[in-house]
């Protein structure tokens, strides 16, 4: 049996609709994640986001510079919904529908590679990281963010806060964080352990109440 490339419910129809429709209220979030990218590129840059989902970042990247933004998602309601949403902004994005273990993509195609609030999920992590290294150019960038598995209540409080999310939708996200996504969290040593089978040659993990920030850099 060939194993599924996500852990949980699948990102399909309804589904995927309630998450973007949900998660839009972290605009904000996407917009300063986006400029901190754009900090940190060239014009012109190959920027790829590995699971971008309704693809907010992607578009808010393209807003902002010269850049060549393509997203990958294992979900073909995600990839359209992206693409919907890139047209609407009047941006250039390209979106494939593929798997992170295993992108339809050439070695050495992009300068930066971001993954946002999705490793977690993979359930071939280690092959994840794999083809992220090799998608990259030499003297790249990867970014991992995500949500570390020991995130206390409060963290998530005032998660909800910052996103204005507030009654049975800040309950409900609590919930979903405490008992469905913080079990499929990585631990710091989990993630130093993958990235050492890697041929990254230098890595920094950054956490704070919510999760982390796991830089890579290709040679």
């Amino acid at each position: 049996m060939i194993p599924k490339p996500y852990k949980g419910l699948a990102m399909e129809g309804l589904v995927a609709a309630w998450y973007a429709k949900n998660t839009r209220a972290d605009m904000e979030d996407y917009r300063s994640l986006a400029a901190m990218i754009a900090s940190k590129v060239r014009p012109g840059s190959r920027i790829l986001e590995v699971a971008p989902g309704p693809g907010y970042t992607a578009v808010e990247l393209a807003r902002l510079g010269r850049y060549e933004v393509t997203g990958v998602d294992i979900s073909s309601t995600f990839v359209e919904i992206a693409r919907s949403n890139a047209k609407k902004a009047g941006v250039s994005v390209e979106l494939r529908q593929g798997d992170a273990a295993s992108m339809p993509f050439a070695d050495n195609q992009f300068d930066f590679v971001v993954c946002r609030a999705a490793f977690k999920n993979f359930t071939q992590p280690q092959c994840a990281l794999l083809d992220m290294h090799r998608v990259l150019r030499s003297g790249g960038t990867a970014l991992i963010i995500d949500l570390r598995p020991d995130v206390s209540p409060q963290a998530i409080d005032d998660f909800n806060l910052t996103a204005h999310r507030v009654g049975i939708p800040a309950l409900f996200m609590k919930w979903t964080f405490l008992h469905f996504l913080a079990r499929n969290a990585h631990s710091k040593g989990e993630l130093e352990e993958m990235i050492s089978r890697t041929g990254f040659s230098r890595h920094r993990i950054d956490e704070d109440s919510m999760g982390y920030q796991v830089w890579l850099w290709k040679d």
